[in-house]
């Protein structure tokens, strides 16, 4: 640092905070609904994915910040205490909720109209629909309803974390003589949360007519009271802490001590309540008190409470015309002989371009081989039906051995992979549930071949998940090799994980908690020292958060000795790029484009010997100190130029997806120069596989 500047890098301000970095962070998907160059079907859904991504936000980081201020914690690094903290999540949560909606009714709703598909409010409804709507009401939805008086034999009801609810207000007497007040009306999820409405008159047929059911629900839902007056009927929704905390060191069986948390986690603390923005004051104040929430936590809404739900407009309109054009994904040569194909040289896979079914196909012939000794992998996140574990399973009863490592704790799919673990373990595979106290996030997959020459392995290493979906819409790299020291390495990492060995010496990956901390800081440092001797330094990173306090340092620390820093992150980013004498060489940007960016790339310069890593793991506290993550290097030549072309060049130069990180913490849309031509890394590289 320079002697006259006058912040010193234990200074909060140049930390920003990682959860109102995520609120900013839906902004930017928020504005990806306001752009009238995407195609409207494609804006409806970025609406609805910054509804979701926030409700996830209440659900896991809310409730532990409400936590830390209960019990009185200090402030973080960034020198919020989190009281303070919560109080400004709630306020920049309440900006973007107000802008989803008015996105919604001043952008979407018309524009949806003006294309012929409309989501009616109930002042909306022709007689015939309201006629039609009322017959449907009492047909297929007031049968599934059981409306609950509030009173001393009957308090409030549980209510399930997210669940659609309706608080009606009703006077007169009941047929017992009971007065009324307050009832609570509960939507199944059995439910359809939007309603299709057929075609009653001649001009239907060209339309697309949609309701909410919440709308059904606060309309007819005098039915539900014969004999009284509805004076009102709200609709709202409590969301609640989903975090699941299983005290590891004192539980038997954390499968079983799982399946106990699951049971209630609907049912967890409340974090927020969105209600109707009619709702009389007197009824909310009841709610809050509860659901045991202050004032701030309350959203009054104006429209639905789960705007979300409109999502599903996207599979149910057949329009292509207002989505992004459909892709085929590459699939290279030599998919049909795998192992063939690897003993020639590593194979690089850049998804969603290059199609997931490489991967499925190596375990597909591993599982069927009679050469095939042996299969571990790994698995945090994958389908239900997913086809490798078809193969897996195959693989075992073909009396092969198959070790999986699944992550049990993989956060809202905890009980998909205890069904999972269910399925693999009555195959015969053996089982690993990962270690105690660690996530294993590191994704992994080794095949042990025995071949004329002796046992060979073959090892698929990735950015991303084992998921068929998500190598659909995540930008991912994964590389198969048959490199033999990326194979021991992976070997003896698959070794630790399911025994009790000691701290590995690795020859090419860096595995954490242990070596990829220490290896990431000693990169930088060393990017350092070449620029302190007047040699070229220069760091290229991409991931999808960073907030690791001594990363941080260390990049402000390089910064201050002339690195040329380039972080491409997708969400919260707490460096603070472009300070003077601090930061001055430091840019970050962030692409939100139509794929979600998840690959982690690294790319040091080493004054003309780059390294290149592709990792599992984020630069964030939890992946670096608290998991189990690998990072693995790209050795081919002619395949790391391919990862840092595709990777980190080409999203350097994008100015159509890409969003500036300011010194002030605001980040601002990247838009060609004068002329600049304009330039999407996401479309050069469905480009490119196309041709």
């Amino acid at each position: 640092m320079t002697e006259t500047h006058a912040i010193t890098l234990d200074d909060p301000t140049l930390y920003a905070n990682r959860e109102l970095g995520q609120i900013d962070f839906n902004l930017r998907v928020l504005e990806q609904a306001r752009d009238e160059r995407l195609p409207l079907l494609e804006r409806l859904r970025y609406l609805c994915i910054s509804c979701t991504n926030l409700d996830e936000f209440f659900e896991i980081r809310c409730g532990g910040v409400r936590q830390a201020a209960e019990l009185g914690r200090p402030a973080g690094i960034d020198g919020i205490p989190p009281a303070q903290l919560l109080e400004r999540i709630h306020a920049g949560a309440a900006a973007l909720v107000d802008g989803q909606y008015r996105c919604f009714y001043e952008a979407l709703k018309p524009a949806l109209a003006a294309q012929e598909i409309h989501l009616l409010e109930s002042h909306e409804w022709t007689p015939q629909q309201r006629d039609w709507l009322r017959t449907y009401f009492h047909a297929e939805i007031m049968p599934v309803l059981s409306p609950l008086a509030l009173d001393p034999a009957h308090p409030f009801p549980k209510i399930l974390n997210k669940s659609l609810n309706v608080v009606v207000v009703v006077e007169g007497r009941d047929a017992f003589g009971r007065e009324g007040h307050l009832a609570i009306v509960r939507a199944p999820r059995s439910l359809p949360r939007i309603i299709r409405l057929p075609e009653l008159d001649a001009g239907d047929a060209a339309r697309h007519q949609f309701v909410f059911l919440s709308t059904v629900l606060s309309t007819f839902a005098q039915a539900l009271f014969p004999g009284m007056c509805v004076r009102g009927a709200h609709q709202f929704r409590v969301t609640r802490n989903s975090e699941l905390i299983v005290d590891e060191d004192d539980v038997d069986n954390l499968a079983l001590a799982l399946r106990d948390e699951l049971a209630g986690r609907g049912y967890l603390r409340a974090v927020r309540l969105e209600i109707d923005a009619g709702c009389p004051d007197d009824v909310v104040d009841q709610l809050l008190a509860n659901f045991e929430l202050p004032g701030s936590a309350l959203y009054r809404i104006h429209g639905p409470v789960n705007l979300n739900r409109a999502a599903q407009l996207y599979r149910m309109v057949d329009r292509p015309d207002l989505k992004f054009p459909p892709f085929q994904p590459r699939i290279p040569a030599g998919n049909d002989a795998m192992f063939e194909r690897l003993r020639t040289g590593d194979l690089l896979l850049h998804h969603p371009g290059d199609s997931f079914a490489p991967v499925l196909e190596l375990v597909r012939q591993a599982a069927d081989d009679p050469d095939v000794l042996a299969i571990k992998q790994t698995l945090y996140r994958t389908t239900r039906d997913s086809p490798i574990v078809d193969h897996l399973v195959r693989a075992a009863r073909n009396g092969k051995d198959v070790t999986v490592v699944v992550e049990l704790r993989a956060r809202f799919d905890e009980e998909a992979n205890l069904q999972l673990a269910d399925r693999l373990q009555d195959a015969g595979v053996q089982v690993v549930y990962g270690v105690v106290g660690h996530k294993a996030h590191a994704k992994m997959l080794l095949i042990v071949r025995r071949e004329a020459d002796g046992l060979h392995r073959y090892v698929h290493l990735s950015t991303g998940n084992y998921h068929n979906d998500t190598a659909r819409a995540y930008t991912d790299f994964g590389l198969m090799t048959a490199n033999p020291e990326i194979g021991n390495d992976v070997h003896l990492i698959f070794q630790q994980l399911s025994g009790l060995a000691a701290p590995l010496q690795l020859s090419r990956l860096l595995e954490s908690p242990f070596t990829l901390h220490r290896g990431v800081l000693e990169r930088i440092q060393r990017e350092s020292e070449h620029a302190r001797h007047g040699r070229d330094a220069r760091i290229i990173a991409k991931m999808n958060a960073i907030n690791e306090p001594r990363v941080v340092r260390a990049l402000y620390a390089a910064s201050q000795e002339g690195v040329r820093v380039d972080l491409i992150v997708r969400g919260a980013c707490t460096l603070r790029p472009g300070i003077p004498g601090v930061s001055e060489t430091i840019r970050v940007r962030s692409i939100v484009g139509r794929f979600l960016e998840h690959h982690r790339i690294w790319w040091f310069g080493n004054d003309g010997q780059p390294d290149l890593y592709c990792s599992s793991a984020d630069w964030l506290e939890r992946n670096l100190l608290r998991r189990v993550e690998i990072a693995f290097p790209i050795l081919d030549p002619m395949l790391a130029q391919r990862v840092l072309q595709e990777g980190l060049l080409d999203y350097l130069a994008d100015n159509h997806d890409a969003w500036l990180l300011q010194p002030d913490g605001r980040y601002v849309r990247s838009r060609p120069g004068d002329g600049e031509a304009v330039f999407s890394a996401q479309r050069a590289r469905l480009e490119a596989v196309s041709r």
